[in-house]
């Protein structure tokens, strides 16, 4: 059973999932699941201006575009520095190496981060295709970390932060469904009337992997922070 939180904007979905992750944070939660993208700004934007002491914590984010390096400003890397890990210092952060030479090794290798450090809560945004992380459509629900191929439409979602389409990735590393379903929290995002379709296939759908974030009815404890826009084709 999910646990539906309403808010008017953006700005007030980012302090309901700080509020959420200060929480866990106060009851012993140390290894945060991160995501990138323009949802989660406005929780980062909380975290960084918040007395909250991230040291001790672990941060294990989602994924990374393969051929960009870290120091690229289209990287997730580059992103997380830029608005989290510069400004609040974490005891080690992770994001996948879009750079590493052997990318099947590098995907074991960040499994291993995972199970050496298994996730307290973790942040999801949501695809208009309803993916989670970059597991498109059809990516099996036990899926580790894997190198994805990116679809049309997460491509076409992309390319407002590059000058041209032929400069977005079509690959990158990410975490798999089954890798994201260990964690023991999930705070799932989601504004604008584009991914309503996606929620509602989410939340009142059928399982299936055609809808990547329906797996979410089989986790234990999901929070989904939604706009009236995102909200808006639930039933």
């Amino acid at each position: 059973m999910f646990k539906i939180i309403r808010v008017k904007d953006a700005e007030e979905g980012g302090k309901k999932a700080f509020e959420l992750i200060k929480e866990g944070i106060e009851n012993g939660a140390q290894v945060l699941g991160l995501a990138t993208g323009s949802t989660p700004e406005t929780l980062y934007q909380e975290m960084v201006k918040s007395d909250v002491d991230f040291s001790n914590c672990v941060s294990i984010n989602l994924d990374e575009y393969i051929g960009l390096s870290g120091d690229n400003d289209q990287s997730y890397r580059y992103f997380m520095n830029s608005h989290l890990f510069n400004q609040k210092p974490f005891k080690a952060t992770y994001v996948p190496n879009g750079k590493a030479e052997d990318l099947a090794a590098e995907c074991r290798h960040y499994e291993e981060i995972l199970a050496n450090h298994p996730i307290d809560i973790q942040i999801l945004g949501i695809g208009e295709n309803a993916h989670i992380g970059f597991n498109e459509p059809g990516t099996p629900f036990d899926a580790p970390t894997q190198v994805v191929e990116l679809t049309e439409s997460t491509i076409n979602a992309n390319k407002r932060n590059f000058e041209k389409i032929e400069d977005v990735p079509t690959t990158a590393i990410s975490m798999g469904i089954g890798s994201i379903m260990k964690s023991k929290k999930v705070i799932l995002i989601a504004y604008g009337e584009a991914k309503a379709e996606a929620i509602a296939n989410t939340i009142n759908g059928e399982i299936t992997i055609d809808v990547p974030a329906s797996v979410l009815q089989n986790h234990p404890d999901v929070t989904i922070i939604l706009d009236d826009a995102a909200a808006s084709k639930l039933a």
